[in-house]
């Protein structure tokens, strides 16, 4: 439970960070509303084809009797609704990160200018963060489409289908929310995404208190595009916290004996929102 508040306290960190930074909250709403309008149009446009798909999908009840064939094909239709939703929240995050990489790349490097310490770059022009980027996100999507089949079949078990399998698939949809949202700061840092995938399941509770809370404000409409710039940002402190977890295996005594206590690292200078979290196992 305190890594997952640890993970919760990445993402207030960094909403404190963008609103204490007006110039870069406003650079980071920019690509939220480019993709914020595609999706919108896409999700009006399943909301008023989403019977007809589910009626063309199910000819086999066209002879049901009432009320079997309106409550059959409306629970259909909700699920179908369902997953595109699930859908859009994962990959909102994706298409607006591919959208604005110029804009949040400069928003990490900001973050972690501030924050003192050494400003890693990719050494890698746009276009080839940009294929990077939109590479790792098809493979990340064929992941999440594999996650939302599963969990729409599982949709229709009575009563489990309904409580546990929504659940589970917020958790699935704050994972992958935290992965795409961390890869910004890591790819700078030449971390690939299966590097990635692992930093993160050795924090899978950190992550999940980091995403999942996200996931659910990006249900209320517009949330999304004012949250994401903050998002971004709280995503780079913990990015930061991570690899510098995992790449110093020795210790900041470069290697003492494990059994003898080593003094603790400085505490860190305040950046204007308050200290950093500390890294959870």
């Amino acid at each position: 439970m305190s890594a997952f508040a640890g993970g919760f306290r990445y993402l207030l960190a960094g909403q404190r960070w963008v609103f204490g930074h007006g110039r870069w909250f406003g650079v980071g709403l920019l690509p939220g509303l480019v993709a914020l309008v595609l999706y919108a149009g896409a999700l009006i446009g399943l909301g008023y084809g989403a019977d007809d798909l589910v009626g063309w999908l199910t000819p086999f009840a066209d002879d049901w009797g009432s009320p079997w064939l309106s409550l059959f094909r409306g629970f259909l239709t909700a699920l179908v609704f369902s997953l595109g939703l699930f859908l859009a929240v994962i990959t909102f995050t994706a298409v607006t990160l591919l959208v604005g990489q110029p804009f949040y790349e400069s928003l990490s490097e900001q973050v972690d200018r501030t924050e003192g310490g050494e400003v890693p770059e990719s050494g890698r022009s746009l276009w080839q963060d940009l294929w990077i980027s939109a590479r790792d996100s098809v493979r990340l999507l064929g992941r999440v489409v594999l996650y939302g089949i599963l969990l729409f079949a599982l949709g229709f078990i009575p009563v489990l289908g309904q409580t546990v399998v929504p659940a589970i698939g917020f958790c699935v949809s704050g994972y992958f929310l935290t992965q795409e949202l961390t890869s910004v700061a890591l790819q700078r840092r030449r971390v690939d995404l299966d590097e990635q995938l692992v930093l993160l399941r050795s924090r899978r509770a950190m992550a999940l208190g980091f995403g999942v809370p996200l996931v659910l404000a990006f249900l209320v409409p517009l949330v999304a595009v004012f949250l994401m710039p903050g998002a971004v940002a709280g995503a780079t402190l913990m990015a930061r916290d991570l690899v510098g977890a995992d790449t110093d295996p020795e210790g900041p005594d470069g290697g003492a004996d494990p059994d003898e206590p080593v003094p603790g690292p400085p505490a860190p200078q305040a950046t204007g929102f308050g200290p950093p979290p500390p890294a959870y196992s």
